[in-house]
């Protein structure tokens, strides 16, 4: 017997069908030129490494630790401990790479980026006036799990390429208003998704001061921080600069490790309660155990072997990986410069790294136009539209360049110019 089954009201919101759209175009045109997923390159994946790493990782327990054989098989095969196993060699590479210093007991290892936005959303948003503030455009993932929980979600422009306090204290000004009371700021500042821009260390200290003059605590997401053109010259984390306990610091080895490993953590060193001591990163454990129980041992053994590897230096081993990010992304701007002409009205962002280039276009780019452009010229983008709370981004395209070769960027660009070329042909 058919019905109609009440759902909650946020699996009809739009934040949570893009993702799935972006993925069925991707499968009804498998031959296109895809510049649509923000995925890491696979010529560095190897089936082989998995055992290598497992491996590497049970003789640290082993010798480094002082578990027995039967002990080291338990921890990596067994339900595990909420919070991880690997948090000391996490706290290792962010003293290394990041220049965070923080006990190993103030970080939880999630499955992956997104439950560690799920667990901050919840700890954090107390109560139904509890907001989040969130960059437009935004990644949806922050944006879906908000709806997700009802957490009211309030956007903070982004204005060529900066989130400025004064854009900061308007939206606050706003939530205000409306009886909302924003408690977390979701940001992420090196090379964001989508739009590829990155905050000065200068805007990222005004921030800072500006969380602490009005209690903000910020969820500092850092997935492409190690992908600088100019890998000489990196910007310091948010969380390296803090000095007043306002940011929970949110990593992942999606673009540095293996995506399938689903390993990420969050940093979260605040002190809840004053009299006993308590941790926030023990609140994220407890709201932890009632979704994933544990993160898999198994995976977060594949990532202890790769850090151990490294001597926990992931700048060390990513210095390829980051080399050929940085050929793809001058070779998409090279393309884009020797393709698009000068008089079609199309404009793009310079970024200093990762994985996105922003396009301002003088038509209409939404999923219609990127169906017209897989059919009949064979290329795959993200229409911008996505990665806004309301209107907006109804003339932008993101293009990533991260998964392909020099060579698809040039043919994939050449392709997108003649796609370019009609859309914008007089009448």
């Amino acid at each position: 017997m058919s019905q109609n089954i009440r759902l909650h009201e946020s699996l009809y919101d739009p934040a949570l069908n893009s993702m799935t759209f972006l993925n069925e175009i991707c499968i009804r045109y498998p031959e296109a030129i895809s510049f649509a997923p923000g995925r890491p390159l696979e010529e560095t994946f190897n089936l082989g490494d998995i055992n290598k790493y497992i491996d590497g990782f049970t003789h640290y327990l082993r010798n480094e630790v002082g578990l027995t054989l039967t002990d080291a098989t338990r921890e990596i095969l067994q339900y595990g401990n909420t919070s991880g196993i690997i948090q000391p060699l996490l706290a290792r590479h962010l003293e290394l790479d990041e220049n965070i210093s923080v006990q190993p007991t103030d970080i939880v290892v999630t499955v992956g980026a997104q439950e560690a936005m799920v667990l901050a959303l919840r700890a954090l948003c107390a109560t139904a006036d509890d907001a989040v503030l969130v960059p437009e455009p935004c990644y949806v993932g922050i944006v879906g799990a908000a709806k997700l929980f009802n957490i009211p979600i309030v956007a903070v422009p982004e204005t060529g390429g900066e989130i400025t306090t004064g854009s900061l204290s308007e939206s606050l000004r706003t939530a205000r208003a409306q009886g909302l009371n924003p408690t977390l700021l979701y940001l992420v500042p090196s090379y964001a998704n989508p739009s590829g821009f990155s905050l000065s260390r200068a805007q990222r200290e005004e921030i800072l001061a500006f969380a602490e003059l009005n209690n903000l605590f910020i969820l500092e997401d850092n997935p492409y921080g190690l992908f600088a053109r100019a890998p000489n010259q990196p910007i310091a984390t948010m969380k390296s600069l803090d000095t007043d306990g306002r940011v929970i610091y949110l990593g992942s080895f999606a673009k540095t490790g293996f995506p399938g490993a689903r390993i990420g953590y969050l940093v979260a060193d605040q002190i809840t309660d004053q009299q006993s001591g308590a941790k926030l990163q023990e609140a994220l454990a407890a709201v932890k155990s009632m979704i994933t129980v544990n993160t898999p041992p198994i995976a977060q053994a594949v990532i202890g072997g790769l850090l151990l590897a490294c001597d926990c230096s992931l700048k060390t081993h990513t210095r390829g990986l980051a080399a050929r990010y940085s050929e793809n992304l001058n070779h998409l701007l090279a393309a884009l410069e020797a393709n698009i002409p000068a008089n079609r009205g199309i404009s793009w962002n310079t970024p200093d790294g990762g994985f996105f280039t922003l396009l301002d276009v003088p038509f209409i780019a939404d999923d219609a136009a990127l169906e017209r452009c897989a059919k009949e010229f064979g290329v795959l983008w993200t229409p911008m539209r996505h990665f806004f709370l309301g209107p907006g981004g109804e003339r932008a395209i993101r293009l990533s360049s991260s998964l392909l070769s020099t060579d698809e960027i040039s043919a994939g660009i050449e392709q997108f110019a003649a796609f370019i070329a009609k859309e914008t042909a007089p009448l």
